[in-house]
């Protein structure tokens, strides 16, 4: 299967200090990566460099087998990403979605329309972005990183601010756009329990190093059986203590 996210001893470096250590793995066509660590773990760094807004110290970022540099501008046509939610805080929501649409030189307009539409934004087309909740900033964000059907998708936190219901619905579109159209996603947080019920991978990022890069399958496959032995111990133990009051050797 063919990768389309690729990290190759990726490091970088604040005067002596690694906040990216090393880091290599592989995402393949339509596979949902989830990236996860505490607050400073280097996830943003690691983000950062892949969408070339930092220059690495060492090692090379490749999307759709292309190497990533600061003149990789035909890239973004099919690369969507999410760093944080930007936008123009006077515009409406639509007038920034039209933006976006005229930044990617989409002739479509109803893309604007559906893009609205698909992140649940219809309530809130004709508001100004500055009024918006944080929730709906993250959708706002969520729809410029979409409204061009790019082939990767790099989220950096993309569930930030918005309740379990938004939560749900986010995770839905995520799995749709992967499993029904091929999209390949990349998303960072520092929730590992919601990450694992979205991806098909875990890495796990700690002070710059990736200590863990693991199929949701195999580490699922791991807690059952941990979750089996711990039951077993349990049961045994109860069983002792009830034969040892009864007095039954």
């Amino acid at each position: 299967m063919e990768n389309m996210i690729q990290l190759d001893s990726l490091t970088k470096t604040f005067d002596g200090y690694h906040a990216v250590n090393n880091v290599s793995l592989e995402v393949k066509r339509g596979e949902i990566f989830g990236f996860v660590g505490l607050n400073g773990a280097g996830k943003s760094t690691t983000i950062h460099m892949m969408l070339s807004l930092l220059k690495p110290s060492s090692g090379n970022v490749y999307l759709l087998g292309r190497k990533v540099t600061l003149g990789s501008y035909g890239l973004w046509e099919k690369v969507g990403f999410l760093e944080q939610a930007s936008y123009y805080p006077g515009l409406t929501v639509e007038e920034n979605l039209d933006i976006a649409r005229r930044m990617q030189k989409l002739p479509d307009r109803q893309s604007v329309a559906r893009v609205i539409q698909k992140l649940g934004l219809a309530s809130h087309k004709n508001k100004k972005a500055k009024h918006l909740s944080l929730g709906n900033k993250q959708r706002l964000g969520l729809a410029k990183a979409i409204i061009h059907n790019p082939e990767i998708l790099i989220l950096d936190e993309p569930i930030n601010g918005l309740d379990p219901a938004g939560v749900a619905e986010i995770r839905d579109m995520l799995m749709d756009l992967s499993k029904n159209h091929g999209v390949t996603v990349f998303l960072s947080s520092h929730l590992l329990e919601e990450l694992a019920k979205l991806a098909d991978r875990i890495g796990i990022i700690h002070e710059g190093k990736l200590i863990q890069n693991i199929a949701m399958t195999t580490l699922e496959q791991s807690l059952k059986k941990e979750m089996k032995m711990v039951t077993e111990n349990l049961e045994g133990y109860f069983l002792r203590t009830i034969q040892s009051t009864r007095g039954i050797n």
